[in-house]
């Protein structure tokens, strides 16, 4: 009988919700304005960062927020959604009253439309006001909730109103996507270095906010994950982010985009990064520069080659959950003779000293089983333990955060009376801070760690430009695949091909009643 044993260790290993960078940062009172404060992002996401920075004492002492909007709101109307997005939203509920009046009470608000001159003006008429108010120095953090045709006029609006000409610093912060491929992104950049430079431009991908994410050189360091690499390089490493939603109401956006734009160019190649700078025990340098290095490294494809390492897939009819589901063709919104890629697998190759030799196996998707963002370090048997099965690295990133080492794994169906242990490091306690709030603290700090440098996304829309003129030309097949499963059959043939297998999909028809540490050591696609 297959023995599974749980062991947990390093619970103190770090601080609950403290990275290193943390300990010695200095918060300047700050204006933060907010473009784009009416939208869904804002509510969602950005006020419940806001809140749980404050309350965590992570905010500059003085703070004032500027919201903007075409709507007609009043201070009133902003701090009454704010209030509501909190209490809808919010990680930590606003019970205690008095502090969640003092901080809506940093709230105002500025009709403004984009690309109106006259309400730059009057924007700025409010920011000095409001800068006075409060005895604060002139620096200003502009964040962009907006789509990103509103970068560049927004930018420009910026420095032409004087809004970026203040005493102080000036930040700007924007969300993905960086262009649409590497003419668009080469563009956009252009257009912001007009009024910003490269230092004062935050480009946010939230995986990389991700406290797990934020912890991998930590990780990396770990004498247990270090003596994983003792005398061995991994066989493979696996990057997952599947997804079981379809396109719901993003119809218009992800119809021009698909999965390569969407998921793959900026979360999935940020991740590799990532992985391959701090694993094992991270290196020494800039990580900006680091992670420069890692792209450069990068083996490129051609148009003419990206069938041998890409699958394309888009979603059909199905089941999630048991209930039914359309296929993408038959999505509100969606052409019947669409061609956009739902699915993307794909099988990179890193050509530097550290992990030349070693595939790694990109995997994302919509309309899929469950919901899983992971990455898998794959050693296999010690010389001379060919019974002993696989050790397993994995770092779940959602939906929920778990680092595990799982040893002697073996495929389902292969022969039992192996030990197989996992053990679990706990590098992130309890109540950690969702990626908003890590990113928001550390766009107010000046910490440019965690956010996209201009050479990673320019490098990144280099290697992903001839794969889309691929799919352009028609020269990579489209697979359909139901809803409910993994994918299209072919994406498995990539590892496949090198003697190895996707890790950790449950392939069963039916749910196992398993305890959770039997079902995520043996999961496998046996």
């Amino acid at each position: 009988m297959t023995l599974t044993r749980i062991i947990v260790i390093c619970k103190a290993y770090s601080q609950p919700g403290m990275r290193q960078s943390e300990r010695r940062r200095t918060l300047e009172p700050t204006t933060f304005v907010l473009f784009g404060a009416t939208g869904d992002l804002a509510k969602r996401k950005i006020y419940p960062a806001l809140y749980n920075l404050f309350v965590r004492g992570k905010l500059p002492s003085a703070f004032s927020v500027i919201g903007l909007g075409r709507r007609e709101w009043t201070d009133e109307t902003l701090r009454a959604n704010v209030e509501q997005s909190l209490r809808r939203f919010s990680r930590t509920k606003p019970d205690d009253e008095a502090a969640l009046g003092r901080f809506l009470q940093a709230f105002r608000y500025c009709v403004l439309d984009i690309g109106r001159e006259a309400d730059y003006q009057r924007l700025l008429k409010l920011v000095k006001e409001r800068e006075a108010e409060l005895g604060i120095p002139e620096n200003r953090l502009f964040y962009l909730s907006v789509g990103p045709e509103h970068f560049g006029p927004i930018a420009d609006n910026i420095r032409s109103s004087g809004l970026g000409s203040g005493r102080g610093w000036k930040r700007l912060v924007i969300e993905k996507p960086f262009g649409h491929d590497l003419a668009s992104a080469r563009e956009l950049n252009r257009k912001l270095g007009e009024s910003f430079a490269e230092h004062e431009i935050y480009r946010i991908d939230h995986y990389l906010g991700k406290p797990v994410v934020q912890r991998l050189e930590a990780l990396g360091r770990h004498p247990a994950v270090r003596g994983l690499w003792t005398g061995r390089r991994p066989a493979n490493v696996q990057i997952v982010a599947d997804e079981s939603v379809g396109v719901e109401e993003r119809a218009g956006y992800y119809d021009k985009s698909g999965a390569l734009r969407d998921m793959f160019q900026n979360h999935l190649l940020q991740l590799l990064m990532m992985t391959a700078v701090h694993l094992p025990g991270g290196g020494s340098g800039d990580v900006h520069q680091r992670k420069k290095r890692i792209m450069e490294a990068l083996r490129p494809v051609t148009k003419e080659t990206a069938a041998a390492c890409i699958v394309r897939g888009q979603y059909a009819e199905g089941f999630i959950g048991g209930s039914p589901v359309v296929g993408y063709t038959a999505e509100p919104g969606i052409a019947p003779d669409s061609q956009t890629d739902t699915f993307i697998a794909a099988r990179l190759e890193i050509d530097n000293d550290d992990w030349r030799g070693v595939p790694f196996y990109i995997r994302t998707g919509k309309r899929l089983r469950e919901k899983s963002t992971r990455i898998v370090v794959e050693f296999g048997a010690p010389e001379g333990q060919p019974e002993h099965g696989s050790d397993l690295l994995v770092i779940e990133i959602g939906p929920n955060e778990r680092v595990t080492l799982q040893r002697g794994v073996q495929f389902a169906g292969s022969a039992e009376g192996i030990e197989q242990v996992s053990v679990e490091l706990d590098i992130n306690g309890d109540n950690s801070p969702e990626a908003y709030e890590n990113l928001i603290g550390d766009a107010l700090a000046g910490d440019p760690t965690f956010f996209a440098h201009w050479d990673e996304v320019e490098l990144s829309w280099r290697w992903v430009q001839p794969v889309l003129d691929a799919f352009a030309e028609n020269r990579v097949p489209l697979h359909r695949y139901a809803a409910g499963g993994f994918g299209p059959a072919e994406s498995d043939a990539l590892p496949a091909k090198d003697g190895f297998r996707w890790w950790l999909d449950d392939r069963s028809d039916a749910k196992s009643d398993k305890s959770e540490g039997e079902r995520y050591v043996c999961q496998s696609n046996g």
